[in-house]
């Protein structure tokens, strides 16, 4: 089962103050905030940029390494996890994206949309899609402590 929690690291900035965040799976994503709740925020605006950027673009999504002693769990947001999971169960099925809209009897345009990171899909509409390559969305509930 994919889950979208991603490792970041919080590296104290000497030079500007602050921290700068990375990812451990995800290495073009970094960024930075002025305390530790800022640079959080930033990092969670960050990954969903960078995954959003390897969908675009045709890149593979990596599966998120276990979060270690000192690292902090960044999850994706709950819209763009669901496109990335029906995006990754494409690429693992080897469904095109014609022949999906063949499944789910919908232009192809439509399913171009449920692959776009910025547009506003429904997610009964992704729940079916990945019903239609042997898939289904889990959601789950996690402290935010």
């Amino acid at each position: 089962m994919e889950q979208f929690v991603y490792s970041a690291t919080l590296t104290p900035d000497s030079q500007d103050g602050g921290f700068v965040v990375t990812f451990v799976d995800v290495p073009e994503a970094i960024t930075q905030g002025e305390d530790r709740a800022d640079a959080l925020r930033e990092a969670a605006d960050c990954l969903e940029e960078a995954i959003a950027n390897r969908m675009v673009t045709g890149l593979p999504i990596p599966s998120p390494s276990p979060i270690k002693r000192r690292q902090h769990a960044v999850p994706l947001p709950a819209q763009t996890a669901a496109k990335a999971a029906l995006y990754i169960a494409l690429q693992e099925t080897k469904v095109t994206k014609a022949e999906l809209a063949k499944r789910l009897r919908c232009d192809e345009k439509e399913v171009r949309r449920l692959l776009d990171p910025r547009h506003p899909s429904k997610l009964p509409r992704i729940e079916a899609a990945l019903a239609a390559v042997g898939q289904r969305l889990v959601v789950g509930l996690q402290s935010a402590a």
